[in-house]
């Protein structure tokens, strides 16, 4: 089974993240903010991280991505963006800190599993 980290602030949409994959045979886990989020990646190494990039607290979402991306050990995770954030230049700075991909709120659970499967061998 693979293993997906979600970094997501807001209750609602780890939630609904959460319904959509949990019949997609995934181990998921989850962090409210992108500290909890780097602490769990670490230890856990997941196959794929799903990563908000506006959070409270001392790290944003691009901050965790450019560290994922300088640590040799997790450097090959991909990291799916999912942001309100949507003008070029979001994207362009989301896809320069390393994402692998960058998903517009509000989304869709298919665009989600859609995306997903174009970028991890399916579990």
């Amino acid at each position: 089974m693979k293993k997906i980290l979600i970094v997501e602030d807001q209750p609602d949409i780890r939630r609904l993240i959460r319904m959509t994959l949990e019949f997609e045979d995934w181990e998921i886990h989850e962090a409210s903010d992108a500290l909890a989020g780097w602490e769990m990646a670490r230890d856990l190494q997941p196959d794929v991280m799903l990563l908000d990039v506006m959070m409270p607290g001392e790290l944003d979402g691009l901050d965790l991505c450019r560290a994922m991306k300088a640590t040799p050990k997790l450097q090959g995770v991909p990291v799916i963006i999912l942001s309100a954030r949507g003008s070029s230049a979001d994207r362009e700075a989301g896809l320069a800190a390393g994402a692998t991909q960058y998903l517009v709120k509000p989304f869709s659970p298919m665009q989600l599993l859609t995306l997903l499967g174009n970028t991890v061998a399916k579990p």
